[in-house]
């Protein structure tokens, strides 16, 4: 409406093409002098034989343009001559609407002297109490209830009273006026909504503050289950949610979505709003509609720093949506790796299966993702170390950092090297199978890395793969990297590609032995 409103301020195009296309030249002439307050061609107008009502397509006449632009010289011109003071345009705004909208109050007077009908509502059921009150305009309102005793205090079409209009606009000082005339009221609108919904889904902070010195309902739900505090929180407002925490409001309380603010806020990346959610106490684990919790939200909109923010805050990481999925499977069905990494480090269930009987790892493999399936094995691996491990003091301590992305150290670019001459020169086409199995790789990861089909020299880029995976879980473990790999060889009956290998990096490791604690 307000759009609508202040369009009659501004008046048609200078090419022509507008409302007034139906109007005369003299007509477009009258009408644009009301805008100007130009009485002088106003009377020369008429002196022309231009009807004084005559009406734009949207039925605006010169009243309505002279009362929108507050020209009170035109207004008492044109209602000298006869104006009629009623005449609605399509959007049921007549000249008594217009000057409450606009704050006129002299002009509101002389309509008032002319007759005009003070109970006259808009299209939107907005009286002229409802048009002033949203624009703060304080001496209009009291000149309708005082002086013209009108009791114009109802709803409109959406069920707002001038209340809910003044502070849903953030209108401090009309809200107290309102107050003094006992206009306050806890009632909703057909959406639900109470002033202090309104107030605090639109950020106004003041008005709130107010709202919350008498307000009993603090954690009311609107039609959709939203309370004030939901409000706030999605529209970002947060100086609203700090008064609103401070007022005690329930901040676990779900709307019919069953999105909480942390989901939205998870959404959208809002690491400052999830900040203040989460140290409020918020249920980091709660789930929607579709069963995501927001970890979930924030893997599937690719927000690190959120998704980050809520394993610090130790959120459950294996919550499983509507199709069974943990994050991981999400991180790893977007190839992610940052998010991969996060997750892992998390210690995400990785044998939990989906619906479609897959683990992360077979997410992975099935879109390709080469990275993070070697990131995956590489933590299956560890963690199948680590259950190894009975006594924790026998896990030495570490200088090889705990990580499964690709290993770029200097540290280790000597054996890197090395492995990838062997995968290239002179592993065999199964060979490099052989290996995995001597070296505990189960079914589905040999399978993982294998999914991968590049043409008839793939299993070179397998058997790399493969020996970069073994490298890491030697580095972490701390295990001699030259012994393994040479058992390894021997065992699958290439003992002289064994010897050849230990000659070359034989002592290279000797000095990046590590475990992790």
């Amino acid at each position: 409406m307000k759009e609508l409103v202040e369009s009659i301020i501004k008046g048609p195009p200078r090419d022509g093409s507008s409302q007034m296309e139906i109007l005369l030249p003299a007509e477009k002439e009258f009408h644009n002098a009301a805008k100007n307050n130009d009485v002088n061609t106003l009377t020369r107008c008429l002196q022309q034989n231009v009807q004084i009502n005559i009406r734009t397509e949207l039925d605006r006449t010169a009243l309505h343009f002279a009362v929108a632009n507050m020209n009170e010289t035109a207004v008492a011109f044109l209602l000298n001559h006869n104006a009629m003071v009623d005449i609605k345009d399509k959007h049921g705004m007549d000249a008594f609407l217009l000057a409450a909208w606009f704050g006129h109050l002299r002009i509101l007077k002389l309509l008032v002297e002319k007759g005009v009908d003070r109970k006259s509502t808009n299209l939107e059921g907005m009286n002229a109490l409802h048009c002033a009150a949203q624009n703060n305009h304080i001496s209009i309102v009291q000149y309708i209830i005082k002086e013209l005793q009108l009791d114009l205090n109802k709803p409109t079409e959406e069920g707002k009273k001038p209340y809910h209009l003044a502070v849903e606009n953030g209108h401090l000082e009309m809200e107290k006026a309102l107050r003094e005339f006992e206009y306050n009221t806890q009632e909703k609108d057909k959406e639900g909504n109470m002033a202090l919904h309104l107030a605090a889904r639109n950020g106004h902070t003041a008005v709130l503050e107010e709202l919350l010195r008498e307000c009993n309902q603090i954690d009311e739900g609107n039609e959709e289950g939203e309370t004030a505090f939901y409000l706030a929180a999605v529209g970002d407002h947060q100086e609203c949610v700090r008064l609103l925490l401070e007022s005690g409001s329930d901040i676990n309380i779900l709307p019919k979505t069953n999105l909480s603010a942390l989901h939205i806020g998870a959404e959208r990346g809002d690491i400052s709003m999830a900040s203040i959610l989460i140290d409020a106490g918020i249920d980091c684990n709660g789930q929607n509609n579709r069963k995501e919790s927001p970890l979930h939200i924030a893997v599937k909109n690719r927000h690190i720093s959120v998704a980050q923010l809520l394993v610090e805050s130790k959120c459950d990481v294996n919550v499983l949506d509507e199709r069974n999925q943990n994050p991981l499977h999400l991180a790893a069905e977007l190839g992610r790796a940052d998010l991969v990494e996060l997750l892992l480090l998390a210690k995400t269930d990785l044998k939990q299966r989906d619906k479609q009987g897959k683990t992360p790892l077979g997410v992975a493999a099935r879109v390709n993702h080469i990275i993070i399936v070697d990131m995956i094995i590489k933590a299956e691996r560890y963690c199948a170390w680590k259950e190894t491990i009975q006594d924790s003091t026998a896990i030495p301590a570490r200088s090889y950092p705990l990580t499964f992305k690709p290993d770029h150290t200097t540290q280790t670019s000597q054996l890197r090297t090395a492995i990838w001459s062997m995968a290239n020169h002179n592993l065999k086409p199964k060979d490099w199978k052989k290996l995995a199995v001597q070296w505990n790789f189960t079914e589905e990861q040999i399978k993982g890395i294998g999914e991968q089909w590049t043409g008839t020299k793939s299993y070179k880029e397998h058997g790399h793969r493969m020996l970069l995976i073994w490298l890491h879980g030697i580095l972490l473990t701390g295990t001699n990297p030259v012994k393994d790999l040479y058992e390894g060889l021997v065992n699958i009956e290439q003992k002289s590609l064994a010897e050849k290998i230990r000659k070359e990096i034989n002592g290279v490791q000797s000095s990046q032995k590590c475990t992790v604690s």
